[in-house]
């Protein structure tokens, strides 16, 4: 079985992709997705607030998802459901398996990764405490109640304040639930302003940051939960435990990108994003294969996944037609308060107008200036009123700008504003 181009994930980022890489010339793609359907995680996002930056209007995750899935389907793009990748090699050859198919070695010139992130569980965070049901992640509890149709619980207290941890204590409300606490160890929100604002605060619902889960009572079903405060090293403070009763605890502890196969390939890893290191194309560090959305690094909003997608898809489709140009890397590295970018290096032949960088800060910052420097020099000079981790920051670096670039580095970092308070 051969293609031209394999896509692995059939959620927003690889339908988005095949479709762009369709658009610029590549006639054979195959995409493969382990669900039942396609759309990915978006089946199960029943509530509003996706496709503004895309289409210009307020969708629906199901509605979102189905847009692209009728142009895929229009654009006759092959597609594989239920199918499990199981490996791929740096010869760009995918091993599979179905039911229908049985097992299957597809041959590829090119292949993009689209495989999105997955929750962390409890085990990954050790809550110390009794085993209990009635834990949950928030994804799972969001699957049960808008796919499956069970309700997971009536007294319920959340960990983490992610966005799907925000939302599911929205979608509890609304489904009878009492929301008891959001409870936050970091000292800020990890969700954006607009759901803390939508899903807590409209509802009452109170947000405790700087504090964790110290303690899980019950036997056969969760009784009881036991919040603390902690200090400036995360530990607990003894004396400041509430108490809440309660017969259900979600976890929305952050989530992880989908690389057990990227590893296993061989392309190389950034440990701060637990993606893979991509350059200006969206490109891995084995030639032809290509990744996108949240399998390289968290995104906010579908939104932007479905941007960096198409760029992938574009680039794939160079590729395969053998347009791509082989130059020299500039690395891009973090200074001050910025955790990561991504891309993490660049080639400037590649480059047609600008060059987007997307990147996280490490805490909440007023009052700053986002900077692009080129050794002492500054190219790129952005004033921020307001930066938090919980929402992507993306700079537009101007071709002109990089072709004066004269290290092998460009450092993005945040530097305080100065002048009148």
């Amino acid at each position: 079985m051969r293609f031209d181009l394999v896509v692995i994930g059939g959620g927003p980022g690889g339908l988005a992709a095949a479709i762009e890489a369709k658009k610029n010339g590549v006639d054979s793609i195959l995409v493969i997705e382990r669900d039942k359907e396609l759309g990915g995680i978006l089946q199960q996002c029943i509530h509003n607030g996706f496709g503004l930056h895309e289409f210009k209007e307020e969708l629906t995750g199901p509605e979102y998802a189905e847009r692209f899935i009728k142009e895929l389907k229009k654009m006759n793009i092959e597609f594989k459901l239920d199918t499990m990748v199981l490996d791929i090699t740096p010869e760009k050859i995918v091993h599979a398996i179905n039911t229908k198919d049985g097992y299957m070695a597809i041959e590829a010139k090119a292949v993009i990764l689209a495989m999105g992130c997955r929750e962390r569980t409890r085990g990954a965070i050790s809550i110390p405490g009794e085993r209990p049901a009635g834990i949950f992640t928030a994804g799972t509890a969001q699957r049960f109640i808008n796919m499956e149709g069970y309700m997971v619980g009536k007294k319920v207290v959340i960990l983490g304040s992610g966005d799907i941890g925000l939302i599911m204590a929205r979608r509890m409300t609304l489904e009878g639930a009492e929301v008891k606490a959001v409870v936050e160890l970091m000292p800020f929100s990890g969700g954006l302003a607009r759901n803390i604002a939508q899903c807590l605060n409209d509802y009452n619902i109170p947000l405790y940051l700087s504090h964790t889960v110290v303690d899980i009572q019950g036997k056969e079903r969760l009784k009881k939960v036991i919040i603390a405060k902690v200090d400036e090293n995360r530990r607990p403070i003894p004396g400041t435990e509430i108490e809440y009763d309660c017969d259900t605890l979600l976890l929305s502890v952050g989530l992880i990108p989908e690389n057990d196969i990227s590893r296993n390939t061989g392309i190389e890893i950034d440990r701060r994003t637990s993606g893979p290191i991509v350059n200006e194309m969206m490109e891995t560090s084995i030639p032809g294969i290509f990744a996108c959305g949240n399998v390289v690094h968290v995104h906010d909003l579908v939104d932007f996944v479905s941007a960096e997608a198409r760029k992938a898809g574009k680039a794939a489709a160079k590729y395969i037609k053998n347009e791509a140009v082989k130059g020299d890397y500039i690395d891009i590295k973090t200074g001050f308060g910025i955790t990561y970018t991504v891309p993490q290096k660049y080639r400037l032949e590649n480059i047609e107008n600008a060059l987007e960088i997307s990147m996280r800060v490490n805490n909440i910052y007023k009052d700053m200036r986002l900077q692009v420097k080129d050794g002492d020099r500054i190219i790129v000079n952005m004033k921020k009123q307001h930066l938090a981790p919980g929402e992507m920051e993306k700079i537009m670096v101007p071709k002109k700008l990089l072709e004066t670039v004269q290290n092998k580095e460009l450092v993005v970092t945040l530097v305080e504003e100065k002048g009148d308070k």
